[in-house]
């Protein structure tokens, strides 16, 4: 399923049904009251984190959302049915804004947590009946409620991906491949830049049943906060991560300033946000099948130099992968 964080729609409450008019009619009463019974009121629209989904694909195929409608009272003072409540199912991380007619949009919630439920339009409340119309002046009303309107809105959703770990590094750095070796997660993956066009989401389990989720973001490039590649689109995404994983491939890899090859992505990040480059991140060069024993040591060495705690990977055949989960665990106090 292609992964969509934008969407627009339109929701609709149900309207609240029409009181009744009507009189008693039995046998031996000749002048039976009013009892006419209440409208039902309309169905609510309400918005459910699930978990189960991570994008906003099938808002592309379905714009108008609208709960039923309360039904019409009826006789006997019977009420009518109150119409059945619209629940809209969106990944956690879902921001729902309501766009005004001056074309201002206003953030309503952000469903941040798993199975949050927000009301976002009230259903209209049913009409009364002429039983309540009654009085010492008015024997017989011959009028009742009509049910109130709906609301309607028109929304913009965003979906900003929440997860505990985020990948993130050049294109082609490895974090596809990385993600499927510690993870069920089976991104694309391919020997060239922007294999990976949208976030990835995988879980990792501990041996006591616990979890961490990460994030696998598509690569970012210079000039990414400006909207160059395919950054500016994604970065958003980076500002739900707990921690960030900067991936670093030993083909990107500058002998002599292991830094250098951090700072690119690290300035985008501080571009676009300056807090996202205050997260907390673990160092890692990756592909190191492609040095030599003496080649990783050397960087190992020179990171150190330069205050970077570098861990060498190979996502490829596994290679320090273990060392890198026990970081993992250990800095989300697993």
């Amino acid at each position: 399923m292609r992964f969509v964080d934008e969407a627009k729609i339109t929701v609709r409450s149900g309207k609240g049904g029409p009181g009744c008019v009507s009189f008693r009619r039995e046998r031996f009463v000749p002048k039976g009251g009013p009892d006419g019974g209440d409208g039902g009121g309309g169905g609510d629209v309400l918005f459910r984190a699930d978990p189960r989904l991570h994008t906003l694909y099938d808002f592309t195929r379905k714009r108008l959302f609208a709960a039923e409608n309360g039904r019409p009272g009826m006789g006997r003072q019977k009420c009518g049915r109150a119409g059945e409540d619209l629940y809209i199912s969106v990944p956690v991380g879902t921001q729902i804004y309501e766009v005004l007619e001056s074309g201002e949009s206003v953030l309503l919630h952000d469903l941040s947590r798993e199975e949050e439920v927000f009301k976002v339009a009230e259903g209209g409340r049913g009409g009364k009946g002429n039983v309540h119309f009654k009085s010492s002046t008015m024997r017989a009303p011959r009028f009742a409620q009509a049910g109130e309107q709906g609301e309607e809105k028109s929304l913009a959703l965003f979906l900003k991906i929440i997860a505990d770990v985020g990948l993130i590094g050049l294109p082609n750095a490895g974090k596809s491949t990385l993600i499927s070796s510690i993870s069920a997660a089976r991104p694309k993956t391919a020997p060239y830049p922007f294999t990976t066009t949208s976030p990835s989401l995988g879980v990792v389990f501990g041996d006591t049943g616990e979890k961490i989720t990460v994030a696998d973001i598509p690569g970012l490039v210079e000039g990414a906060h400006q909207g160059h590649g395919l950054g500016d689109q994604f970065l958003k995404h980076v500002e739900r991560t707990g921690l960030l994983v900067h991936i670093l491939s030993a083909e990107d890899m500058f002998a002599e300033d292991i830094r250098a090859g951090f700072d690119l992505v690290n300035d985008e990040l501080a571009g676009y946000d300056p807090e996202l480059a205050k997260k907390d991140q673990i160092a890692v060069l990756n592909k190191i099948d492609l040095l030599s024993e003496k080649e990783v040591k050397a960087a190992v060495q020179k990171a150190k130099e330069q205050g970077i705690d570098l861990f060498c990977v190979s996502a490829l055949n596994g290679t320090g992968i273990e060392d890198l989960l026990q970081e993992l665990w250990s800095r989300l106090g697993g």
